[in-house]
């Protein structure tokens, strides 16, 4: 059994509105929810055209209220930029309101520039340099065991519920890994960021895995997919995802560029070569070719779950890459369970 969840960016695809991305984010949380998928994690970015969600905690609330029996959450909270205690206080709202079904991914990037990172901590965004003490601190606050001179210390956490959120470390190199295992946390690995090196990460942090919020280790690999009904289909997406790709590179803030403007486009010997060095990030196919690529990062990774990322050029692309993922992997078979 392959469990399935999905990362979800609210991209802004060239042509339609914010607005039109949001609904589509909502549209696809109550596919996911009806087609069998374990959760669904919204990730933060500030100050880009093309994804339009620098709120995961807001997002959640509406996508909560729409669906049913898939967990919802952060992939995720940018916690550099916050308060450990204030997220704590968000999440366990959202806890109150979904019992069960609620999840505390967090990572140190500052999901868009330096300058946007600056405006959004108003002038102290610290890089990350105090991450794992909010992480501790996060745990601590799940656990009611927080360090003696913790200033939450003997502080109310509100709500006062009866259940935690799952709580995660997202990363894309070692130092999430050796983190989330130090403090027995679940894992994240980003395969969609840096597709080289995560199998060992995944490996270390195994190996190295200590009982502290959890138990036992927890991993799993979110990777970019794209799954289309022929492959002619997938070429055409692909080339939108080699557009966005070279966009990325260059420092383009732009929303996700439509097949047409890829199919237009024309590339000299660097581009090809950016667009060379990125394919491996992505997966793109029919469920014949996607499949067996998705497995076997499964299977490196010792990963007990797979969460795709799919940033289509289409809304119905989107939609159905996930409808094509469900079927082949067979998910409304499998009896939903609180991971």
């Amino acid at each position: 059994m392959t469990r399935l969840s999905v990362l979800d960016q609210t991209p802004v695809i060239d042509g339609h509105s914010v607005a039109d991305a949001i609904a589509a984010t909502v549209e696809l949380v109550q596919l996911a929810d009806q087609l069998g998928y374990t959760r669904f994690w919204c990730a933060e970015h500030h100050g880009l055209r093309s994804v339009a969600n620098p709120a995961p905690e807001v997002m959640l609330a509406r996508l909560g209220s729409v669906t049913q029996r898939i967990r919802i959450g952060s992939g995720g909270i940018m916690l550099p930029y916050y308060s450990a205690f204030k997220v704590a206080e968000q999440f366990m709202m959202l806890e109150a309101l979904f019992p069960g079904r609620v999840d505390l991914a967090v990572g140190r990037a500052p999901g868009g520039d330096m300058r946007t990172a600056q405006a959004v901590a108003s002038g102290s965004y610290n890089r990350g340099e105090f991450f794992p003490q909010q992480v501790t601190e996060l745990s601590g606050l799940f656990r009611g065991q927080l360090a003696e001179d913790s200033l939450a210390q003997d502080v109310l956490l509100q709500p006062h519920v009866a259940t935690r959120p799952q709580l995660w470390v997202l990363g894309s190199s070692d130092f999430g890994g050796a983190l989330a295992a130090q403090l027995g946390i679940r894992f994240a690995f980003a395969h969609f960021i840096n597709a080289f090196f995560g199998h060992t990460v995944a490996q270390a942090y195994r190996t190295q895995f200590k009982p502290g919020f959890e138990t036992h280790p927890y991993l799993a690999a979110a990777v970019f997919v794209i799954c289309a009904d022929t492959e002619q289909q997938a070429g055409a997406l692909e080339k939108a995802v080699d557009l966005r790709r070279v966009q990325m590179a260059y420092g383009l803030n732009e929303p996700i560029p439509t097949v047409e403007q890829a199919l237009e486009q024309t590339y000299g010997e660097r581009e090809r070569l950016i667009i060379e060095r990125e394919r491996p990030r992505s997966i793109i196919g029919t469920p014949e070719s996607v499949v067996p690529r998705m497995l076997e990062i499964q299977q490196q990774f010792n990963a007990d779950e797979l969460i795709v990322l799919t940033v289509a050029a289409s809304y119905k692309a989107r939609l159905r890459s996930y409808e094509l993922l469900a079927q082949a992997f067979d998910l409304a078979a499998q009896t939903p369970k609180t991971a």
